[in-house]
């Protein structure tokens, strides 16, 4: 019976290519990729104070399960899937960073902001590893759950001091079952996260 998943492991098990086609896993080459990016929306309490320095946010860290393209699931502890219908429009990590910097640029807060490859000339990096960023099946029956936990470094130029820490973590339920809408509660999780990022890099005390 063909699977809309595809399977590996956080200690990538080698499958044999045959395997995989023998039970339906690979699809079909002629069948175009769906290619997903989000959108994701601050949620801030108060409008942060405005700085007068300018951040570099560096791509996030992450381990080779999630440092990729595919759509990540889980339904087991310690087992990385993939969905099969459709990649996102860049790295994991790409993606977060890019969006990172579309969020601290929305709130007219600092100076400047880029990425390390930019060539600005920075105050403050954002150092950042992404831990999770994966569709949540594991409560049994339940619909699918995006998480995602980012933890942030505020690393102070040119003495390369650690000057604050935000760990940030949401969830989001998928309204239905389908591949897009597992992607908006991508988005809506992301949402969270980063705003939990901006608020507290961005926090005057």
């Amino acid at each position: 019976m063909k699977t809309p998943l595809e399977t590996t492991r956080r200690h990538f098990l080698v499958l044999s290519a045959a395997g995989l086609a023998g039970c339906g896993l690979v699809p079909d080459v002629n069948k175009p990729l769906t290619l997903y990016t989000v959108t994701p929306k601050l949620s801030l309490s108060q409008q942060p104070a405005k700085v007068g320095w300018q951040l570099v946010v560096a791509e996030p860290s992450a381990e080779r399960d999630i440092d990729t393209t595919r759509i990540a699931l889980t339904r087991t502890a310690n087992v990385i899937e993939y969905f099969a219908d459709g990649n996102w429009s860049d790295t994991a990590p790409r993606m977060v960073q890019a969006k990172m910097i579309e969020a601290f640029e929305s709130t007219n807060a600092i100076v400047a902001v880029g990425r390390d490859a930019a060539g600005l000339r920075a105050d403050y990096i954002l150092q950042s590893d992404l831990r999770d960023f994966e569709a949540d099946y594991t409560a049994k029956g339940a619909a699918a759950t995006a998480h995602v936990r980012l933890i942030a470094k505020l690393v102070q130029m040119p003495d390369r001091r650690i000057t604050r820490t935000v760990s940030a973590e949401a969830s989001a339920p998928a309204s239905g079952k389908d591949l897009a809408a597992i992607v908006v509660a991508f988005e809506q999780a992301l949402g969270q996260v980063l705003s939990q990022v901006v608020a507290g890099i961005l926090a005057t005390s």
